[in-house]
This record gives structure tokens, C-alpha cells and sequence, in this order.
């Protein structure tokens, strides 16, 4: 390691991120921050970056550190939203060069979600540094998940520095039914998985998961001071329209009226963090979506009044909620609009690839309640945890 690494990595060290934790008031150090742990390891080696606009140190940007300190950075990979997370959700990104650091940067979305032999043919290590929120259907780890297979199909290691997950004190939802497999949901685990990007990785790895049941050379750089029953407090938004820790809590359950008519507040000034529906005539809060660049192109009942809630309060009473999803909204707006909207048109095709299978529509529309749904959930949760706990990294909320 060279003198001018060693005084970066100091300096680093001393200035790390450093958030509080909820629950224990623990200073929770981040796997990025850890340098000590990886920067010795980067030496000598030609590396990719995996990364947005969350990869940060200390308010710095991860590659941008790591460019500084010296280390052979030859190209970064960007996914949804883009690498300095500019980008709405869905929207295509082209290849381009980080105005930055002048290094290429290839999009992993679209139709190039996993990276070609091409990509990686001048690499040695792929590092993986992005912050999820613990959902199945929020695509980083389905980005995660193609880059370890290219990598493994490569003979190329792969590090994921680890960061907490917001929504890392419970696991809920149906299981994932593979024949519903998509870029929404990959593997058979619930809609709120309960780990971390990096205990998702060796799970992924351990239960052969990769395509044609390969596996990857995988290095995890743990978090330092964290469970998974601390509420930790993102330093910056996940993507653009996860705003705040509000919308964060609210996402999981949220997220599945993506697959119906019913608008979640994309063109708001609160994504997913109020619902509603022009013939919803039973809410208190009314919002009219909008487009917003970078933010929310033609979103759903775009310049119409939508009547509905606001959750903000319900989230900020998350530490004092059941630590389960809520699915008494989505009961509650599919018998309120069938008889206003043609019942096959309340939940569309995305419904059951959001939800992991086509059951859970089918229970709603048969009228099951909210416990009789979540009992039908309890075998495969229990399979799952017994799963989980293999590869934990850190002391669980149990």
C-alpha cells in the first residue's frame, strides 16, 4: 500500500458516516467505511464499481474516494435510477462517462441488466455498494443478483460492502412462486426478507440461486454496531421517489398497489407515503399527481383529483406498528372501488408479479380477511427463516 493510500484511508476512517441508531444509540459504521478492511485488498487489481448515488463516505462519493486514493478504478455500473440517481423509475439509461471522473459508466437496466464477458474482461473484482431497503421487489438486489452470476461465469470475485437495512426488523408476505419470477422478484424468499444486502448475497450464493446453480468468489465487508432490530435512519433518499424514512417504512406495503388502479402519490409531493383513486370516495386527503422530471413521467391519474389517505402519520408510528405489512388498505380499496371499477381491471397483470404469485390477488377477491391471508403465508415464512438464519451476519430481532 502506498504512503498517499494509507493517509486517504486514515483519513477516511477518522471522518466516518456515522448514524444512530433508534432502538440502541449505537453508532452504526457502514461496510464503506471500513477501509481498513478493503482498501489493502484493492491493491494491484483492475476494479469495477457497482454503484449510485447512496455508495458515500462521509458525504463523498465511494468512487470518488477510491479514484482519489489511487485505486485502479476502470469502470462503474449503474442501475435503476442511474449512478448519481437522477434517474425515475423505469426510466432507460443509456451508457455514458461520469462527468466526474471521466470513467465509463454502464447501465444495468433495460435490456442489459447483467454484464457481459465484454464488461468484465478487463476486470479482477467487482465491488458492490448500494443501499437497498429490504424489500423483494426494489431491484438492486436483482442487480446484485446478475452481477454475481456474470461474475461467477467469469471467474471474478465479487465484494458487496454491506449497509443496515431501514426494514431489517421484520420478515413478512407470501413466498415468492419462481414461475413468477421477474426483475421484481427473483427468488423465492417473502416481500420483506428481514436482511441485508450482503447477508442477501451468501444466501443467494449458499442456496445455488445463481443460474445454472453456479456461485460467485464472495467477500462481504460487514456493518459494525448494527442489529436487525435497530431502526436505522437512511443518510440519503434510496431513489426518487423514497423521499424520506416515511416513505421507506411504507414502501413494502405500499408497493403492491403499483399493480392496481389505485395511485401510491408518484407525481406527488409524498410518494408512497399517500394513496388514492379518482371514484375513492371514502378518503379525507385529496392530490392531484403530476409529472415531475427525474422524478415521475405520466404517472397514474396524472391531473385528476384522487381521493385517499395520507400515511405519513402511520409511518411515523412505525417503532409502535405491528412490524408486519399492512394489507387492511389494499382489502379496504378493493371493496370499495369493485363496484365503482370493473373488478378485473382493479388489479392488473403487475399485481402478481409485484406480489410473488397469483394467490394473493385470488384470496382478496374471494374475500379472505387479513388474518385468514397471513395464516396461508406462516408455512413458507417459517421455511424461509429457517433459511434466513444461515446467513446472518448480525444478532436478529428475535
Amino acid at each position: 500500500m502506498t504512503k498517499d493510500m494509507k493517509i486517504i484511508i486514515f483519513i477516511i476512517a477518522g471522518f466516518i458516516s456515522i448514524v444512530s441508531c433508534a432502538r440502541s444509540g449505537q453508532e452504526v459504521m457502514v461496510g464503506a467505511d471500513q477501509t481498513e478492511l478493503y482498501f489493502p485488498l484493492l491493491k494491484g487489481k483492475r476494479i469495477a464499481v457497482v454503484a449510485n448515488h447512496t455508495s458515500l463516505i462521509q458525504g463523498a462519493h465511494l468512487v470518488d474516494s477510491l479514484v482519489s486514493a489511487g485505486v485502479d478504478v476502470v469502470k462503474i455500473f449503474s442501475p435503476e435510477h442511474g449512478f448519481r440517481g437522477k434517474a425515475g423509475a423505469g426510466q432507460l439509461i443509456d451508457d455514458k462517462i461520469d462527468l466526474v471522473t471521466g470513467l465509463p459508466v454502464i447501465s444495468l437496466y433495460g435490456k442489459h441488466k447483467k454484464p457481459t464477458t465484454e464488461d468484465l474482461q478487463d476486470i479482477d473484482l467487482v465491488i458492490f455498494d448500494i443501499q437497498d431497503v429490504g424489500a423483494r421487489f426494489y431491484t438492486y438486489i436483482s442487480t446484485m443478483t446478475y452481477v454475481m452470476e456474470a461474475c461467477a461465469e467469469n471467474d471474478i470475485p465479487v465484494m458487496v460492502l454491506d449497509r443496515p437495512n431501514p426494514n431489517g426488523f421484520y420478515v413478512d408476505g407470501p413466498i415468492l412462486d419462481t414461475g413468477f419470477s421477474s426483475f421484481v422478484g427473483m427468488h423465492p424468499v417473502p416481500i420483506v426478507h428481514g436482511m441485508t444486502v450482503g447477508e442477501y448475497a451468501k444466501m443467494v450464493n449458499g442456496e445455488r440461486w445463481l443460474k445454472d446453480s453456479i456461485q460467485c468468489e464472495l467477500k462481504v465487508i460487514p456493518v459494525k454496531n448494527y442489529a436487525h432490530s435497530d431502526f436505522y435512519d437512511l443518510p440519503v433518499q434510496p431513489s426518487p421517489n423514497l423521499p424520506n424514512r416515511y416513505a421507506v417504512y411504507l414502501y413494502p406495503s405500499i408497493c403492491l398497489f403499483e399493480g392496481t388502479v389505485v395511485s401510491v402519490g408518484r407525481g406527488t409531493d409524498y410518494p408512497f407515503q399517500v394513496i388514492g383513486h379518482p371514484d375513492f370516495l371514502l378518503g379525507s386527503y385529496i392530490f392531484v399527481p403530476r409529472s415531475i422530471p427525474g422524478v415521475a413521467t405520466n404517472p397514474k391519474h396524472e391531473g385528476v383529483y384522487c381521493n385517499g389517505q395520507n400515511l405519513i402519520g402511520y409511518a411515523r408510528e412505525m417503532k409502535d406498528n405491528p412490524a408486519q405489512l399492512n394489507l387492511h388498505w389494499l382489502i379496504n380499496y378493493y371493496g370499495a372501488l369493485k363496484d365503482t371499477t370493473d373488478t378485473t381491471d382493479f388489479f392488473t397483470k403487475y399485481f402478481s408479479l409485484l406480489a410473488g404469485t397469483d394467490q394473493l390477488q385470488k384470496q382478496i377477491e374471494d374475500g379472505w380477511t387479513e388474518e385468514q391471508i397471513r395464516e396461508s403465508w406462516q408455512p413458507g415464512l417459517d421455511e424461509f427463516k429457517q433459511i434466513r438464519e444461515k446467513y446472518l451476519l448480525y444478532p436478529d430481532f428475535d
